[in-house]
């Protein structure tokens, strides 16, 4: 067995680099580095991880440089799911690290039967009583939801999208511009990395997180520059999903019988953060054996997510994973935790997961309506009552609250 050493492996890559299509086509080369680079990657990973990528300068590129790029395997290339999965386009097989236990693998507990379909709901029901128990309903049952008739103009979620597609588009170099700074506390940023994972897996999605609201609270040195017409695209969506989330958090108080400003107010009222999160899905070889995002809940209030036209959500329903079917234009909610801690377990915090295709890029735009880091979140007193319905959840400032989820350390 050949021993790859970190100067074995730089100094394959630079006989890649030093050698054109005078000694071979440029598709026998292209097939050929690709061959060495899974191979290297298996043997020469322990060797590429904790060290610092520094991204070179964005320029005008020569034509040979796409090639360089791909042989390029810096460390955070190799991290980045999306550079992985453009080595094992032409491959039957992925990375140990992508292979998740068989409890966990889709080909395995994806429940393939008759089920009941995720609830959804139009927004645009004149009868207030009837919108506000459907809501009611599917946040007790289910956790999650899909509404249409939502008030989203369809160009507005167009244009959001394209201006996704186009960023995960760009040369990896100009992606690390916004690459999230190592031991930073909060997500925001280019990255791949968010929970620890117990086993040292990993998923198979790259993502961008920055936050859209409030003013105040917005940091655009993590809001793309190309293309162009990102942060347009990004300002009119979060006017439009906001008005979106005051709907919803009125439905959820008077589902409870509470006056209809309750909900927003314990949950962070006008100062409510809008964290917009981009998941990138590359196409996957073996998409039965791994998973986009694994099994969770989300830590925010509210999400309201902007799917694309590859199936890939599924819900923990009756202990069995089940598809959310893909609706056109619709946006799909998720209860997350806060709601589930202010309603005092009424609503439940849905249990989901992202699966992965084979043939086709998958990517969802959520967005996570979290209170301020400081904010206290605990159940509603008015949900309260001793000793018949003792409070279940301990009130907590949401970025302990944050911290713990995030570091599996119990609430």
């Amino acid at each position: 067995m050949i021993t790859v050493t970190p100067r074995r492996f730089l100094s394959s890559l630079a006989f890649f680099r030093g050698h054109n299509d005078n000694i071979m086509t440029l598709n026998a080369l292209r097939g050929a580095r690709l061959s060495l680079l899974r191979s290297l990657y298996f043997a020469a990973v322990p060797y590429c991880y904790g060290t610092l990528y520094k991204p070179a300068s964005v320029g005008t590129k020569k034509p040979n440089e796409k090639l360089r790029e791909t042989a390029r395997f810096g460390a955070m290339e190799v991290e980045r799911v999306q550079a992985v999965a453009s080595l094992f386009l032409t491959s039957d097989t992925i990375p140990a690290e992508f292979i998740r236990p068989e409890k966990e693998q889709p080909a395995i507990t994806t429940f393939r039967g008759p089920v009941p379909e995720i609830p959804t709901i139009d927004l645009s029901d004149p009868d207030e009583d009837n919108l506000v128990r459907s809501i009611a309903n599917a946040s007790k049952e289910w956790g999650i939801f899909q509404v249409v008739n939502h008030g989203i103009p369809i160009d507005v979620i167009r244009n959001l999208q394209a201006a996704g597609r186009a960023f995960f588009e760009l040369p990896q170099e100009e992606k690390e511009g916004y690459a999230r700074p190592p031991c930073a506390q909060s997500v925001e940023g280019y990255g791949n990395k968010l929970q620890k994972d117990p086993e040292g897996k990993k998923s198979w999605v790259d993502h961008l997180f920055h936050k859209i609201w409030p003013p105040s609270n917005i940091n655009y040195a993590f809001w793309p520059k190309n293309p162009p017409s990102y942060r347009e695209a990004n300002e009119v969506y979060a006017k439009y999903v906001g008005g979106v989330a005051d709907k919803l958090y009125k439905s959820l108080s008077l589902g409870l019988g509470l006056e209809g400003h309750v909900m927003k107010e314990a949950s962070g009222g006008e100062e409510l953060i809008y964290m917009m999160k981009i998941n990138y899905y590359p196409p996957c070889p073996r998409p039965d054996l791994t998973l986009g995002v694994v099994a969770h809940t989300d830590f925010s209030t509210l999400t309201i997510l902007v799917p694309n036209d590859v199936p890939g959500l599924q819900v923990l329903k009756d202990d069995r994973w089940i598809d959310a079917k893909y609706i056109p234009n619709a946006l799909i909610v998720h209860i997350g935790d806060q709601i589930e801690i202010l309603s005092n377990g009424i609503y439940k915090s849905v249990l989901h997961r992202s699966t992965v295709d084979k043939g086709q890029t998958r990517m969802s735009w959520p967005v996570f309506f979290e209170p301020q880091p400081e904010f206290v979140v605990g159940p509603l007193p008015q949900l309260v009552n001793e000793p018949d319905n003792p409070p279940k959840y301990k009130a907590k400032k949401f970025k302990d609250y944050a911290y713990c989820k995030l570091n599996k350390l119990p609430q």
